[in-house]
């Protein structure tokens, strides 16, 4: 891959990661209507690391208070909302860390179809736009339950098709439990912690046992735009998503649905 390459589709990475409109699905298509080569292994551990040490950093106070209050819930019985909410950052992974890794070993390839990718930015576009204009909004990813929290972590696993956002859908889910709009943001970035070092783990450890060629200066470059990418793309949206809501987010969706059907059909 070219330096323009790298730094275009990191850019992409960063910014698709955390806004509900599918960052893989970006990442199959930009290639593909620009005639470029497969990023390859390389190039997706980057991302991952970048947007990881992007959501980690911006949650850092939040991780740690997480991680102390389940400790004390663990050893010393000593339960509060904060231990509450990290259990239910736990039991929201377990469903996309079983099926993912299924997904992983045998149908990775199966789901790069563009029609699908086109089909699922608009129909999971139009649930966005639904959850976002019938739930309640009135309660925040505190006051969870761990049923809610099951709940959101299966819809999470709808995330494995490209097109379907994984910010995207538990955002979606969250908002149809009653969630306010930055609750669900925030609980959707936090499932995503544990998610991205897994898919990272996972692509590391194929890199490891590859045969691929890998240029450490395009490495770092990559992981480097990805992760100031993320970071701006979660604090501007977190700050901005009361504000616009959703709607914006749905409309390009829409846009970008019926373009594809458009180029593909």
């Amino acid at each position: 891959m070219e330096v323009i390459q790298i730094v275009v589709l990191a850019l992409l990475q960063g910014l698709t990661e955390f806004l509900p409109i599918s960052s893989s699905g970006h990442l199959i298509l930009m290639p593909l209507l620009l005639g470029w080569p497969d990023q390859g292994l390389a190039f997706t551990v980057s991302v991952h690391m970048g947007t990881l040490a992007a959501v980690a950093w911006y949650f850092r106070a939040d991780i740690r208070q997480l991680s102390l209050a389940w400790r004390a819930d663990m050893y010393k019985g000593v339960r509060t909302e904060h231990s509450h909410l990290a259990w239910a950052v736990i039991v929201g992974t377990i469903p996309i860390i079983i099926l993912g890794l299924l997904v992983y070993l045998w149908f990775a390839d199966q789901f790069r179809d563009p029609l699908l990718i086109a089909a699922t930015t608009l129909v999971f576009g139009l649930l966005l736009w639904w959850a976002d204009h019938n739930g309640s909004r009135s309660a925040d990813e505190f006051t969870l339950t761990i049923r809610q929290a099951l709940l959101i972590g299966c819809a999470q696993t709808l995330a494995l098709i490209p097109g379907v956002s994984r910010s995207g859908v538990t955002i979606t889910a969250g908002l149809a439990l009653g969630l306010t709009r930055k609750a669900s943001a925030r609980f959707s970035f936090l499932l995503s912690i544990p998610v991205i070092l897994s898919a990272g783990g996972l692509s590391f450890l194929e890199l490891i046992n590859s045969s691929e060629p890998v240029s450490w200066i395009l490495l770092g470059t990559g992981t480097a735009v990805a992760g100031v990418t993320a970071y701006l793309s979660i604090n501007y949206f977190l700050v901005l998503i009361d504000r616009i809501g959703l709607t914006p987010f749905v409309v390009y969706r829409i846009v970008l649905a019926v373009y594809l059907f458009y180029l593909f059909l």
